[in-house]
């Protein structure tokens, strides 16, 4: 005979407090055969059908009028694929039982998702569209341990939390649910009944797609296929290869200009990717593209790890923006945020009634000058979701380098807090153990699983070794952003030349310590924004002097140690600061602003090609014997000199004056005799400059100088650098 299940267990079941849904749904074995139990909200009739026959076999009758339908099979004793007819109010439809099918996760995932080792926990959480006996749907999977109950909600069952509650597999806390019938694009997100009783809709962590602000939900697609590995992708970015970066946020970069609204990723495809390629970038990154709530975080704060945002079109574009700066030699580096999430409500924050992905403890959980919380790096299952999302963009959209915004705020625990406000560690001290291993871990990872992967770190502290390999003691990173250095070159540039002679060493420190990193030197987007006006508007003088110190800037970094990063609209020195919700000012390349701007945008893209070119400005980097300073102490004239050299001992020469006095008959002490070529001169007519300079070749003296045998004597231009090479007999 039938043994039915109690009335309050069907009450629990229905009011969403019972975490065993499969127990009672489904076909199960009795003692006088086979029963069937659906809960069907507002049905008014159901009927099983078997799916081999297409005949009715068995009547469901209501045992609760609120939807929980019972009905025996006597003469069946092995379970079949059966399907239900359900009649409704003004409807007759087959569905297919959700709770036929068996558990979805298999032993070895959720033995790596409890881990945290799980090097491809995309392929298993969130939402995936497969077949199942022969049945198509969507496989559901979020992770909630503390959670009363999960259900899947969206607009294939009336966003109603009662129909499809999951299955909780207790190994992992993980709940888990096949929903036949569910197709891509449909709208989806988790009914959480937390530990507290109260009911949360959350968007799907691991969801490939959502929906743009100010709506939520996820949206139901295919996980992207792998996109290829290119040798000569991996290869450009090495260390011993020009890297020159284009910092860009897609939603001001141009905007349509009827309507101000952003250009689509196909149009940047079509206008970005060819402009970065004229300019001679190597490297364009972009800032965050995750999907995120709230515009003026530029992406920062992102909720969508997994999904890129809807703002400038669907995945599959962005996909093939992505292909197209491949197709045109350019590598893509993502910035990627791991370092704290908004508090929204539809978000991460306190998932199932408790801080899951979050530290529980505020001193330790929340970042007080963002306002957003902070990853509990020590929990396995926050560190899977993380390093996999990591795993995911270069895997699975070709992305080829992350940039890592804010390593400082991850790794120490009292960052930006006062005495009292933060919370040591098991030593005692202010690292925080658990983010420097998750980064440690990520960057293993990456850099063993897909080799020519590289990870850049925006680092603004002197933490040692951020670019060591782990089992040297170090983070990891491949690369690290020389804050330092940007600080005290724009803060030398923001003085008036009459006062640079009593600040020359903020010029040459960073070669104190070029060595001890493998840095990039950014002018990035921070320096742009908050008051701190345009890199422009920081150099002193009239016009003319303005856009002259830049140029020789411009001149002396793209010459210095270190790769290169430039954010957009420096290239053409925009006068005004960033603003995240307009085009750039690309009216000022115009003819009626008498080519000051057209000059700087000529010289970056002479820079870069000349860099490019010129294997002694990046070959040897991060290695002492790439350098060396031919003037260093002449702070009086501040005048800088020095040399670079490839593996081969080919040489160029920087030569800087940053005063507003041209240098006549100056001489500069030099190893290599020779006849040498200005090849490049920022004060050159073709910049808009006073075409003061050196013309033709310049033979050098056997007469010795700064302790070296032989000698240029050298005309150098005003508040100009110079670039020469020697000639190859």
């Amino acid at each position: 005979m039938s043994v039915l299940p109690d009335q309050h267990v069907i009450n629990q079941l229905i009011t969403g407090h019972y975490a065993d849904p499969f127990s009672l749904l489904g076909m199960h074995t009795v003692a006088a055969g086979l029963e069937v139990r659906a809960l069907l909200p507002d049905a008014r009739e159901v009927w099983v059908i078997d799916a081999q026959s297409n005949r009715k076999v068995a009547n469901l009758h209501c045992r609760d009028e609120r939807g929980f339908f019972v009905g025996l099979l006597p003469r069946r004793k092995n379970p079949f694929h059966y399907q239900l007819q359900v009649m409704w109010e003004n409807d007759t439809v087959v569905i297919e039982d959700p709770y036929r099918f068996g558990p979805l996760l298999q032993d070895l995932d959720i033995w790596l998702l409890s881990e945290g080792t799980h090097l491809r926990p995309y392929e298993r959480m969130g939402a995936h569209p497969t077949t199942l006996d022969g049945v198509e749907g969507v496989s559901f999977a979020v992770w909630a341990p503390n959670a009363v109950r999960v259900s899947v909600v969206g607009e294939f069952n009336f966003w109603d939390g009662r129909r499809h509650p999951m299955r909780l597999r207790k190994e992992n806390g993980i709940w888990e649910l096949f929903l036949p019938g569910v197709t891509p694009g449909q709208l989806y997100k988790y009914e959480i009944i937390d530990c507290r009783g109260h009911t949360r809709l959350k968007a799907d962590p691991y969801a490939f797609e959502a929906q743009m602000r100010p709506e939520t939900a996820s949206l139901v697609s295919a996980l992207p296929s792998p996109v290829p590995r290119t040798a000569d992708r991996q290869r450009a970015n090495d260390f011993d290869q020009p890297i020159s970066i284009y910092e860009v946020h897609l939603g001001s970069w141009r905007r349509h200009t009827d309507n101000n609204f952003w250009l689509s990723y196909g149009e940047l495809a079509d206008q970005l990717i060819p402009y970065v390629k004229e300019m001679g970038f190597t490297h364009i990154e972009l800032m965050p593209i995750n999907e995120h709530p709230f515009d003026g975080s530029w992406g920062y704060q992102p909720l969508g790890m997994y999904a890129p945002t809807r703002r400038y079109g669907s995945p599959e574009e962005f996909r093939a923006f992505v292909e197209k700066a491949h197709e045109a030699g350019i590598n893509v580096i993502l910035d990627w945020v791991p370092g704290h999430f908004p508090s929204d409500e539809h978000g991460l924050a306190q998932f199932d009634g408790t801080a899951l992905y979050e530290y529980a403890d505020p001193r330790e959980g929340f970042h007080q000058d963002w306002n957003t919380l902070i990853y509990n790096y020590g929990r396995h299952e926050v560190r899977n979701y993380l390093a996999g999302n990591a795993f995911y963009w270069v895997e699975r959209y070709g992305i080829d380098a992350l940039r890592v915004d804010a390593v400082a705020s991850m790794i120490y625990r009292d960052y930006s807090r006062a005495e009292g406000q933060w919370v040591p560690n098991y030593y005692g001290g202010r690292e925080n153990l658990e983010a420097i291993a998750f980064l440690r871990y990520t960057n293993q990872t990456l850099g063993k699983s897909l080799p020519g992967a590289v990870t850049l770190a925006e680092e603004s502290t002197d933490y040692p070794g951020v670019t060591n390999p782990p089992d040297a003691g170090g983070l990891g990173f491949h690369y690290k952003w020389n804050l330092g250095w940007m600080h005290d070159t724009l803060n030398y540039f923001k003085l008036d030349p009459v006062y640079r002679k009593h600040h020359h060493n903020q010029l040459t420190f960073g070669m104190l310590y070029a060595y001890t990193e493998n840095f990039v030197l950014p002018i990035s987007h921070d320096e742009v924004v908050h008051g701190k006006g345009s890199v422009l508007d920081r150099m002193p003088g009239d016009t003319w002097q303005k856009f002259a110190n830049l140029r020789a800037y411009y001149g002396f970094m793209w010459a210095h140690p270190g790769k290169k990063l430039l954010f957009m609209g420096c290239e053409f020195a925009q006068g005004r600061e960033w603003d995240f919700d307009s085009s750039l000012d690309w009216h000022l390349l115009e003819e009626g602003y008498d080519g000051w701007h057209t000059g700087v945008q000529q010289l970056v893209r002479d820079l870069n090609h000349t860099y490019r070119q010129q294997p002694a400005l990046y070959e040897l980097d991060y290695q002492p014997q790439g350098f060396d300073w031919l003037v260093v102490d002449d702070s009086d004239n501040s005048v800088f000199a020095f040399v670079r050299r490839d593996r081969a001992g080919n040489e160029l020469i920087a030569v800087s004056n940053f005063t507003p006095v041209p240098r006549y008959e100056y001489r500069i002490g030099i190893d290599t005799p020779g006849t040498y070529r200005e090849i490049l001169n920022t004060d050159s007519e073709f910049y808009r400059g006073s075409n003061v300079g050196n013309q033709g070749l310049i033979e050098s003296q056997e007469i010795g100088s700064h302790h070296r045998p032989h000698s240029l004597v050298l005309t150098i231009p005003p508040l100009a650098t110079l670039y020469l090479l020697r000639e190859v007999e």
